[in-house]
């Protein structure tokens, strides 16, 4: 009498196997892109709560951000890419970039990060 078999080929196992091993190969790429941005955001952050008056100095709040950038090492976007817009409502800090992350050959992984920071 014959039995049917169940479960998964050796085949199988290989296909997800590799399947996991890519997603895993570009979280692990993808890793250093969130932590600078972590950094970008953290330093937003410091410099707009050194801020305390009321109508924060968009050049003091320039001078604090290029500190920040010095110390945090940050290197995927510039201070100066940050936007200090005044509006009616206070300050604030805009950033909006691309970082482009190696993958595989020529193949590369494309992050898009946005953050606003209103100042205190």
């Amino acid at each position: 009498m014959r039995r049917n078999q169940q479960g998964m080929t050796f085949i199988g196992l290989l296909c997800i196997l590799g399947l996991v091993g890519l997603i895993a190969y570009a979280v692990i790429r993808l890793v250093p892109a969130y932590l600078t941005y972590m950094q970008v955001v953290k330093a937003m952050n410091a410099a707009a709560g050194e801020v305390k008056n009321e109508s924060p100095d968009p050049a003091a709040m320039r001078r604090s951000l290029e500190r920040h950038w010095e110390i945090e090492d940050i290197s995927a976007v510039d201070y100066k890419d940050i936007e200090i817009v005044k509006g009616d409502n206070g300050v604030e800090l805009h950033v909006d970039y691309n970082q482009l992350v190696p993958y595989i050959a020529n193949v590369s992984l494309s992050v898009h990060f946005e953050k606003t920071v209103k100042a205190q």
